[in-house]
């Protein structure tokens, strides 16, 4: 589990469930077997489609765990207005439960404590009740319904309340050198050893 100062372990950590930022080769290997297992498995979804050119451009993902096992996923892209929730997938055996909403919880305030005052995703028609009810989303005006994988989408828009803690052009250099999503906590380059030429 991350440390306590980690938002997303504040977010998403319950019932032996928890969320992490992912920062390893071995943890994008984990969250590509989960979008496989979920996308490609249970909705039949193309690879090509899947697995589109943005994980590694700007993009940060979250995984969800059940203890060791990886069981959740989420990508969070940044833009210049608004991050944008992409990806999200629990394997069918942790439906229904709190994993989907420890993992959103953990996504939008990943966003918050970024700054981000606004978050849009593609919700399943089918599933919009959900975003309405648990995060207080609404279609974005004027926008089609759209189609792919052979499931019908809806933009959903999101406002993100402001974080007390927001990173930013006035936060300290040192803490913007911290491991994403751990700002709270001293990073490498605050243990090592003070520079002395000036």
């Amino acid at each position: 589990m991350r440390p306590p100062s980690d938002p997303c372990a504040r977010a998403g950590a319950a019932g032996g469930y928890s969320v992490g930022v992912v920062r390893t080769l071995d943890e994008l290997a984990q969250v590509q077997a989960v979008r496989s297992l979920v996308y490609m498995g249970d909705q039949a979804c193309p690879y090509d489609e899947e697995f589109d050119g943005n994980d590694l451009s700007g993009a940060t993902h979250l995984l969800l765990r059940f203890g060791r096992e990886p069981v959740g996923v989420v990508r969070l892209r940044w833009f210049g207005e608004f991050a944008k929730l992409e990806r999200l997938a629990v394997r069918q055996a942790h439906r229904g439960g709190p994993a989907l909403l420890l993992l959103c919880r953990a996504a939008f305030d990943l966003a918050a404590r970024k700054g981000y005052r606004r978050l849009i995703g593609h919700a399943q028609v089918r599933g919009e009740a959900f975003w309405r009810r648990y995060f207080k989303g609404r279609p974005r005006a004027g926008r089609p319904v759209f189609t792919f994988s052979s499931y019908a989408y809806r933009e959903m828009e999101f406002e993100l309340a402001p974080h007390a803690a927001a990173v930013g052009l006035a936060s300290p250099p040192m803490v913007l050198l911290r491991p994403e999503g751990d700002w709270d906590r001293p990073g490498v380059l605050e243990a090592a050893p003070a520079d002395l030429a000036a």
